[in-house]
Parts: C-alpha cells; sequence; structure tokens
C-alpha cells in the first residue's frame, strides 16, 4: 500500500503540472485499434470489469441495516464514456494495454454503479503508471509520456462517436489523470465541434477545472439538476482539513482561474453549490476508492458487513468553499459519539505513518457523492432529451 500512494503523491506533480502538455505532441507509439474488444475495460452487454456486485448495505443512524439490490438497466437510453485515474502498476513509464487487477478495481468503485442508468464504456490506455510518478518524486525526470496516454483517449472516443454513439446523449466522465484527458478531450474535441451536441455533462472529479466566467471555455458549469451540456467538477477535502498552502488540489491557477466546484447533491436538492446537502456516498466495505487503501474501521458497532458496499444516510454532508487561492468540496462527518454508526471514514491518502492532507479525500472522490452522481446523471439525461 505505501508504494502505492506514494506513486498517488508523484501524480500531484506530474497529474497537475506536467500532464497539461499532453496535447503539444502527437503519440510515436503504433495506435491501438479500438475496434477490438479487448482494448476495452467495460463495453456494453457483455460479461467484464463493469458487470461486478454493487450490492449495498445501507446502516440507518439507529444501526438498523438493510440491502440494496444492485441492478443494471437492461436497455439504457444514454451513454457513459469514462477515463479511469492513474492505477497501473505495470512497470514502465506508460501502461501496457493488458485488463490487471487495479483496472478492474477502480471501475467497481467509480463506474459500475452507473450501468443502472447508462451504457458504460471505458477504453483501456497506455495512462502514466504509478512507477512513472514515484521516479518524478525520486528527482528521475518523467519516463512516462502523457501524449501517448491523451492519444488513446482521444482514439478511443473518436472510434466510440464513429461505430458506437449513433446520435445518442453521452456523459464523459473521468477522475484524476482520467480528468485531466477529459480536460483535454474537452477542449481539443468537444467544445465548439460537432460532438458537443451529444454531451448531456461531464463529470471531471479530483482534477482542478480552470474557469473563467463560471465556464471552461464555452462549457458552462452546472448550476442546477435540470441541466444539459454543462461540467460537474471538484476535489474534496474533510471539512476539519482543508487545502494546506502547498495542496496542489483545488489552487487557482497562475493566470487567476479558479478551480471548479460543483456539488452534485447540492443540485439535486435544489440549492446552489455552496450550499450543505447531504451526500448519497457509497463507500467500499473492503476498503477501496480509486486504488487499494487500509481495511476500513467497522462502520457501525457489532456490524459485520457482507456486501461490497456500504451507504449511511445522513452521515456526510457537503458544500464547496472558495477560500483564499482554493476552492473546494468540503466534506462533513456528522459524527454523534452516541449511535452505534463509526464517527469516521477512511479516504485520506497515508504513506507509512503519514496522512498526506494536501491530497484531501482524494481517493474517494467519487465515492462521497457516487449515489448523487447517477441521479444526476438521470435528470440531465432528462433534461438533455432522453426518453
Amino acid at each position: 500500500m505505501k508504494r502505492t500512494l506514494t506513486g498517488l503523491a508523484a501524480m500531484a506533480v506530474l497529474g497537475l503540472a506536467g500532464a497539461a502538455n499532453a496535447q503539444t505532441a502527437a503519440p510515436t507509439a503504433t495506435p491501438n485499434d479500438y475496434g477490438k474488444p479487448e482494448s476495452w475495460l467495460c463495453l456494453p452487454g457483455r460479461a467484464d470489469a463493469c458487470a461486478v456486485d454493487q450490492t449495498t448495505t445501507i446502516v440507518q443512524a439507529d444501526g438498523k441495516t438493510s440491502v440494496e439490490i444492485f441492478k443494471a438497466a437492461a436497455a439504457p437510453a444514454y451513454d457513459c464514456f469514462y477515463v479511469y485515474p492513474t492505477v497501473s502498476t505495470d512497470p514502465g513509464g506508460n501502461s501496457d494495454m493488458s485488463i490487471d487487477e487495479a483496472e478492474r478495481r477502480v471501475v467497481e468503485q467509480q463506474l459500475a454503479r452507473f450501468a443502472s442508468t447508462c451504457r458504460v464504456f471505458a477504453p483501456m490506455y497506455r495512462q502514466v503508471t504509478l512507477a512513472a510518478l514515484r521516479a518524478v518524486m525520486m528527482g528521475q525526470g518523467a519516463p512516462g509520456d502523457a501524449a501517448l496516454a491523451y492519444g488513446d483517449v482521444r482514439d478511443a472516443w473518436n472510434w466510440y462517436l464513429k461505430t458506437e454513439n449513433k446520435g445518442r446523449g453521452v456523459i464523459l466522465m473521468g477522475h484524476s489523470q482520467g480528468s485531466r484527458m477529459l480536460l483535454e478531450l474537452l477542449k481539443s474535441e468537444v467544445d465548439g465541434k460537432p460532438a458537443q451536441k451529444q454531451m448531456i455533462a461531464a463529470y471531471v472529479i479530483g482534477m482542478n477545472t480552470p474557469v473563467e466566467g463560471g465556464k471552461y471555455g464555452s462549457i458552462p458549469l452546472c448550476d442546477k439538476a435540470d441541466q444539459a451540456g454543462c461540467l460537474v467538477s471538484y476535489v474534496s477535502f474533510r471539512e476539519a482539513s482543508p487545502p494546506p498552502a502547498n495542496s496542489r488540489f483545488g489552487k487557482t491557477d497562475a493566470e487567476g482561474r479558479r478551480s471548479a466546484c460543483v456539488n452534485p447533491a447540492a443540485l439535486l436538492a435544489g440549492k446552489a453549490s455552496t450550499d450543505e446537502a447531504p451526500l448519497q456516498a457509497y463507500l467500499s466495505a473492503k476498503g477501496f476508492g480509486a486504488v487499494s487503501g487500509a481495511a476500513p474501521k467497522p462502520f457501525a458497532k457489532d456490524l459485520t458487513v457482507s456486501t461490497p458496499f456500504v451507504s449511511m444516510p445522513g452521515l456526510l454532508s457537503a458544500k464547496c468553499v472558495a477560500e483564499g487561492d482554493f476552492t473546494y468540496l468540503s466534506v462533513k462527518v456528522n459524527a454523534d459519539p452516541v449511535d452505534p454508526r463509526t464517527d469516521e471514514i477512511s479516504g485520506d491518502v497515508v504513506v507509512g505513518p503519514v496522512t498526506l492532507k494536501d491530497w484531501g479525500l482524494h481517493l474517494i472522490d467519487v465515492n462521497v457523492q457516487m449515489g448523487d452522481l447517477v441521479a444526476l446523471a438521470g435528470r440531465q439525461a432528462k433534461a438533455y432529451g432522453v426518453k
């Protein structure tokens, strides 16, 4: 675990500063053939990494439990195109195209639940690996090729548009390095292009989205649930541990553009993103987030969980906060020491005995709002015109 989380820390150097250069050079390697099923982590209509159990134990404030059964939609009327974060444990600077446990695990946490409302597409891509990011942190240069990674995502997107989209609405989704890829894709392949007509929304999570006048390019930030063609973006920190001065997440950029923060839970409640709203979080019973983490503390006294996920209504709430140079989702744990539920959640990046406070709740950026994101997708799809 220590090795993996050290790699995540390196992503702050390359993912936030260096991967922005993905558009400056074309990949020199042979392009992937996205017409081959093996080039995809998830495709509709097959038993793959997204066809995994999402059953959830619901734990109420009084300790009573129930089981929520997950069911994928039989014939979704719109699509979700997802780019996963930095998870590859391959030894090189860029990953290969083989599907490993790391890629399977992250779509279990961040994408598979969306199959209840949309067709899910998740391309494999030759992402910058954890090994490359560790090398950056150790001062050994940047062996990873961000342009290669972006070229793959672009090619997969174009294949999807040409062969699978067929005029359907689509939500673009990503986290961390995947969101960095999406920001470039939105800029170069969507904004002002014919594909923008197909965009229901874009969910750019766990990455700074620089905005001017409430827009990324011409794409506005979402300010209500029944709005299509807009963008959701946030980075999450504990209310009790806001971004420190050295945090790269949520920071206003050198041009003075603030990082976007849109709170899906608040939009669903008919509120502004700066208003506090309860979160419908789906937390891993195994302690997983974007990458593997420590086993979670008991979710409630004397509770044994046998499902892959746990949800605790009312335990978490959040609002968007702008303080100094930082704009972020402030997540509050509504702890009650007299009820049987936990008063704490895991999700911090920890290296050895040290919690990296500049990373906030990066490992569970998506988990804390998973139910809200899925519900928002349905609302935005209806606003787009999906029947």
